[in-house]
């Protein structure tokens, strides 16, 4: 047998067609190209449409050098809706320094998961500040944010649990949700009546319960009431997290986030989830909670033990936002204005932008799949870039285009972008 096997492989190095040949019959009648698998056909299906009709895939850009408020993309200069820098920090002369001093203290890489060697003293620095952003015990960041929520919500959760989230909730929490093994339901989007006939059916058939929902949905640009999920949280006897990734720097008097923008204690919320790479201009995740919650997830969430510890220059670059933004809260005045600005001259425009509170994430809808591609290529062309966001990402017939307002735009191209787009539409 291991005689066969050692032609077979010797006839796969050399000749392809030739080992083929040799296959078993029986392993013939497999389709072992990934070109079948169903969804590489949905996007070579999408791709000869696209190509068909002359529209301009808009994904995989090219930019070339900082992205901030403006941006070169493949040759184009452009003024940039489509960046997550919300505070204008991106390029910061302090924040290069502090990751540039960490990379020639650390080095370019911690060179190990944290739990074995990769500790350093940056990681507890940035776990500090964010830990009192949000009045918590402790904090734990993750190289991914994406992989932070997912690890955090397997961690945490089991197969006798019950996991309750916004319908919008970002892609991290289904997955992890998933992971975990735990029975998932989804109450409508910010539908706190819709949440509370749910927990009401549901909660006493599980040992645990999670209730999920966003701080700034990130497609909708609005958020949940936090005082009424609280109170829920307490009437049923659940935990409660917020992934609040994109409500730092952008919600609340000085960008603490929902909290703050509505008033409330951030203890009300037993975890609050981030990210590093919009306001922080950094890359990776967090979760804040208490001390017992946070030294859980640093020895059992699979995506921090069994990962690479942050490098340095990340969590140096980030610790230096966090503490740009405490210190600067004009700069969370600007964006705040800037937002609402946008808001209102799109709307006194007729431009359609949904629920949205006119904070940082402002979509102006288009409806039809195709036009929403159109107009985004013809805006993009007229110097302006906004994504366009497409099903399945949102429901169908909701295709929009979304901006990201920063502190750094002006009025003048605020108008001028809700000038062109309306032209286009």
């Amino acid at each position: 047998m291991s005689g066969d096997l050692d032609k077979l492989l010797a006839a796969m190095r050399g000749a392809p067609a030739a080992a083929e040949a040799r296959l078993d019959p029986a392993a013939r009648r497999y389709d072992t190209s990934f070109e079948s698998l169903p969804e590489m056909q949905k996007i070579k299906l999408q791709r000869d449409y696209a190509k068909m009709t002359g529209l301009v895939v808009p994904y995989y850009r090219e930019h070339e050098g900082r992205s901030g408020t403006h941006a070169r993309i493949e040759g184009h200069a452009v003024l940039n809706f489509a960046s997550y820098d919300y505070l204008g920090l991106n390029g910061h002369p302090e924040i290069q320094a502090a990751a540039i001093a960490a990379v020639e203290t650390y080095g370019t890489s911690v060179s190990a998961s944290r739990i074995s060697a990769g500790e350093r003293a940056v990681h507890r620095d940035l776990e500090r500040g964010l830990a009192e952003v949000y009045d918590a015990e402790d904090c734990i960041v993750f190289n991914s944010g994406h992989a932070g929520g997912v690890s955090t919500m397997a961690a945490l959760m089991g197969p006798k649990d019950l996991i309750v989230h916004d319908a919008l909730i970002h892609n991290c929490i289904v997955v992890g949700a998933q992971l975990s093994g735990a029975t998932r339901r989804v109450f409508a989007h910010n539908d706190m009546d819709a949440l509370e006939r749910l927990l009401s059916a549901d909660r006493h058939r599980f040992e645990r319960c999670l209730i999920v929902a966003e701080g700034l949905y990130s497609m909708d640009g609005d958020g949940p009431d936090l005082a009424r999920l609280a109170a829920l949280k307490a009437r049923f006897g659940v935990w409660l997290m917020i992934d609040d990734a994109h409500g730092l720097g952008v919600l609340g008097q000085t960008g603490r986030g929902l909290f703050e923008h509505q008033n409330v204690a951030a203890g009300l919320a037993d975890l609050w989830f981030g990210t590093l790479s919009k306001t922080l201009v950094g890359c990776g995740g967090y979760v804040t909670g208490s001390a017992v919650a946070v030294d859980l997830l640093k020895c059992h969430a699979a995506g921090f033990v069994y990962s690479v510890g942050m490098p340095a220059s990340v969590a140096a670059g980030s610790a230096k936002a966090l503490e740009i933004m405490r210190r600067e809260p004009e700069r969370v005045a600007r964006q705040q204005a800037n937002s609402q600005y946008f808001m209102e001259t799109a709307k006194a425009a007729g431009l359609e932008c949904g629920t949205a509170w006119g904070y940082g994430v402002i979509p102006v809808y288009i409806g039809e799949t195709i036009k929403t591609l159109q107009v985004a290529q013809k805006l993009f062309e007229a110097g302006i870039n906004a994504f366009p966001i497409l099903p399945p990402g949102v429901p169908e017939r909701t295709a929009r285009l979304r901006f990201f307002i920063n502190a750094g735009h002006t009025r003048a191209e605020l108008e001028q972008a809700v000038l062109v787009l309306k032209s286009l539409i």
